[in-house]
């Protein structure tokens, strides 16, 4: 990596800085000529989102931050994503610079909504090479305001108006706080006029407001989980050289990635590659263990595409293509549950009713197998849930531009809640027999099963978006002897 001038780091600075060098670099461009492309077919989208989210505050100013770079290591940053709730009112997604901030205006004001972002500098100016933060000689040409305003159909302006941009109209004003500093000093340097209550408000209702998703947000939705498809079906192509390997796990991590990066812009988090008894630790992301026939490899992986919306999907895989006895008999107990949640998830049905459909399955096989010292009854108690031993996390959680998304969202909004066509969700059941655990019989220690796929609430049910995938251990079996082939 070149050099730079970035503070800290100015000792080691060789860019020239005298006057010929500043004058000779201005000099000798080529016109560029002016770009303003068409509307995003998001920008409708966008704008609706703005006005619901405005409507449950009326009467604020409304700042919502895209965030800055986040320091990697020294000089070194990680690649920058925007906030979602940025994303999600603006539009703006994998090309969103660091920095921007949107300002919705009061409703009853004559005000418009304002994005506010870094213009890129001039070729007259020491930031145009010296810079490397917003200098085109670093990072390659920035967007205009002109070109971000016609594409996303919102006001533009330069970020070092947005004093007076908050300070055009009256009335409090809210920021999702801790986003990004410079927009947090802008808003407390506001005084009285900042509703530190409203802040917290600000950000429960953004996310609230992504908990039905929009026809354009469901496409997207679906994008991601293709391109996570071909990220699989890559993995399973690649299970005999990845068998034996020292560190396997990373392999399959790497393999993810880069079907991540040529179809989307990331992966949605980071990647559990979790071979043998690493498939019983939920999160295991250090993914630097062998892989060995024999073994299941459990795989959580997610493309998130450019629009920034993800897909979050697992599969257990045996490592030789063929499952063992006890491994396909927990397979499929996991797979039953799954069903199940399938089958009592609709319009009407509360969020926190799939997860009890699954955890039935989960407590009945489990007791089956004789591994509870307490009876099925007594174990389905709220007062006992033994069986949660063996599954201690939840079936299903909200998935969009976030993971996780709509975290910030009440237990009335979310748990509580009544499914709604719109509603895009995850259903993934585990079993989970940690390999030190005394209190099961020997074969099954050291086997973890997810099956995790994304769901789409309709008017009538659900739709699989993960309907692709195979589920049956048949069809597992099946898709390891032949992978797709993915382009």
């Amino acid at each position: 990596m070149s050099d730079s001038a970035q503070k800290p780091g100015e000792a080691r600075s060789r860019t020239p800085k005298n006057e010929h060098f500043r004058t000779y670099i201005s000099q000798g461009w080529a016109d560029r000529e002016a770009q303003v492309p068409g509307t995003d077919v998001v920008a409708r989208f966008a704008e609706d989102r703005r006005d619901r989210l405005h409507a449950m505050l009326p009467e604020h100013t409304l700042v919502v931050p895209a965030g800055d770079v986040k320091v990697r290591s020294n000089d070194t940053d990680f690649r920058f994503r925007p906030h979602s709730a940025f994303t999600h009112l603006t539009g703006w997604g994998a090309g969103a610079v660091p920095g921007a901030v949107l300002v919705l205006p009061p409703v009853d004001s004559d005000g418009e909504p304002v994005l506010l972002f870094r213009k890129p500098a001039g070729r007259d100016t020491d930031e145009f090479y010296a810079d490397p933060a917003i200098g085109e000689f670093w990072n390659g040409p920035r967007p205009g305001l002109d070109e971000i305003a016609a594409r996303l159909g919102v006001s533009t302006a330069d970020i070092r108006q947005l004093p007076s941009v908050l300070g055009a109209h009256s009335g409090p004003v809210s920021v999702i706080a801790g986003v990004d500093a410079n927009a947090d000093t802008a808003v407390v340097d506001l005084g009285e006029r900042h509703d530190v209550a409203g802040d917290s408000l600000l950000e429960r209702d953004a996310s609230e407001l992504r908990l039905v998703k929009d026809s354009w947000e469901i496409a997207q939705i679906r994008e991601a989980v293709a391109a996570s498809k071909a990220g699989f079906d890559d993995i399973l192509r690649r299970m005999p050289e990845i068998s034996g390997h020292p560190r396997g796990e990373r392999v399959v991590e790497g393999t993810f990635w880069a079907r991540a990066r040529e179809l989307g812009n990331d992966v949605g988090y980071d990647t559990i590659a979790a071979a043998g008894d690493h498939a019983c630790y939920l999160h295991w992301t250090d993914n630097d263990g062998a892989v060995q026939d024999g073994q299941l490899i459990l795989i959580d992986a997610g493309v998130e595409v450019d629009s920034l919306y993800t897909a979050d999907v697992t599969r257990t895989v045996p490592v030789s293509g063929r499952f063992s006895a006890r491994q396909r008999e927990v397979y499929e107990a996991v797979r039953e549950a799954a069903d199940a949640a399938f089958a009592v998830a609709r319009p009407g049905v509360r969020f926190r009713d799939v997860h009890n459909a699954a955890l039935e399955v989960i407590a009945r096989k489990t007791s089956e197998w004789g591994l509870l010292p307490i009876p099925l009854e007594q174990t389905l108690d709220t007062e006992w849930q033994l069986h949660r031993r063996f599954m201690v996390h939840g079936t299903s959680h909200h998935l969009g531009l976030d993971v996780h998304d709509c975290a910030q969202a009440r237990r009335e909004m979310y748990q509580d809640a009544l499914l709604e066509p719109g509603m895009v969700f995850t259903i993934e059941p585990g079993l989970y027999f940690q390999a030190d655990d005394l209190t099961i019989p020997e074969d099954f220690r050291g086997i973890g099963v997810r099956i995790e796929d994304d769901v789409l609430v309709t008017d009538d049910g659900v739709e699989s978006l993960t309907a692709a995938f195979p589920r049956t251990a048949d069809e597992v079996e099946e898709w390891c002897a032949s992978p797709e082939t993915s382009e």
